[in-house]
């Protein structure tokens, strides 16, 4: 094998990332695949690759018999002298392949190998970058939309990867050349490279934008405890303060409410609801049914985790939200089912 072959190699090693003991791996095993073809598939070829004397040796190892039995894996005591005087019958003896008649598949084995080995290592690579980034927000630049299913190809990094119209945020119009923040929802492995799972309706998009822009829920003061969200339209956001001294909704608001309003127009408008979370849960759901107020709440079957929440006569739409929507999210947020009543008590109605 040529010294261009083990140049190439270290070059590869150094520009791709790929270990050079990798491809000289790969490269002796699929030499000793192809070259086994040639002796019936038995395994007594091998092959040594030796970067330091820039050498490939290989050979076949057969046993030293008497009696011949099978010409694929024995010679006889004379045939092997004639290769090494010292030979012994029950020894083995290696008889190295001649390049002449094994160069060419040497040659193209090796090409296919390195080509195999640059494909495998950047997808191994990609895979591991992107792997990192899982469950994490990320800037991505629109590619292309498809005008006929919507789905965008979105660019990040070197990386194309789709963003699927069921992914997008309803009524959201996506510009070809445009920067947005995206989701990853999850990464796997797959035969091309890595599968990337985006989302821009994921609740995980809201959570990492308020780690960005408030840097007490980035340090650990102030703890996100749960998310609900019906992308495009409104989200709740259920937050708690380590530090007395620190109002957690204060703070996501930030002043003049520039913190909230970044995240606002990241998510192209969709109203948000930061509310106080509490381990009284009554509390808790009274904070979740926001912007209403509530009168009490009353735990109907704790096992079931059910309660009736009582609301002023004049705030019943409010609380309940158009098509229901703010006590479903406050119901999502809090994971009990909410019945809502006005203080009235003439209107009684089943609430999701």
């Amino acid at each position: 094998m040529s010294k261009e072959f083990f140049d190439a190699v270290k070059m590869l090693e150094e520009e791709k990332g790929i270990p050079a003991d990798y491809l000289y791996e790969k490269i002796a095993g699929a030499i000793v695949v192809a070259a086994k073809h040639d002796f019936n598939g038995k395994d007594i070829v091998f092959c040594d690759i030796d970067p330091e004397k820039e050498k490939i040796k290989v050979y076949v190892r057969k046993n030293v018999v008497e009696t011949v039995e099978d010409p694929d894996t024995d010679l006889t005591l004379e045939e092997a002298q004639k290769i090494r005087k010292t030979a012994k019958v029950g020894k083995t003896i290696d008889i190295p392949l001649k390049t002449k008649d094994f160069g060419r598949i040497v040659a193209q084995t090796a090409k296919h190998v390195i080509r195999q080995g640059i494909r495998e290592a950047e997808r191994g690579k990609q895979y591991e970058e992107f792997q990192s980034k899982n469950q994490e927000l990320v800037t991505a630049k629109i590619h292309r939309v498809d005008p006929v299913t919507g789905n965008a190809a979105v660019e990040i990094g070197k990386t194309v990867a789709l963003l699927p119209k069921a992914e997008q945020v309803p009524g959201e119009v996506l510009k070809e050349g445009e920067s947005i923040k995206i989701f990853i929802v999850d990464v796997r492995e797959g035969t091309k490279g890595p599968k990337i799972m985006l989302s821009r309706t994921h609740p995980g998009l809201v959570r990492r934008l308020f780690e960005t822009e408030v840097p007490e829920i980035f340090d650990g003061t102030i703890e996100i405890k749960s998310v609900s969200r019906e992308a495009g339209s409104r989200t709740k956001i259920a937050v708690f303060s380590k530090d007395e001294n620190v109002d957690a909704v204060g703070a996501c608001i930030g002043p003049k409410g520039q913190r909230v309003s970044k995240i606002v127009d990241a998510l192209g408008g969709e109203k948000i609801d930061i509310v106080d979370y509490s381990d009284n849960i009554e509390e808790f759901i009274a904070a979740a049914l926001a912007p209403s107020d509530v009168c009490s709440v009353e735990i109907l079957d704790e096992s079931v985790k059910s309660c009736r929440a009582t609301v002023p006569d004049d705030q019943l739409s409010l609380a309940i939200g158009n098509k229901g929507q703010n006590v479903r999210l406050a119901a999502r947020l809090t994971g009990w089912k909410i019945d809502i009543k006005p203080e009235s008590g003439f209107y009684e109605g089943p609430q999701k």
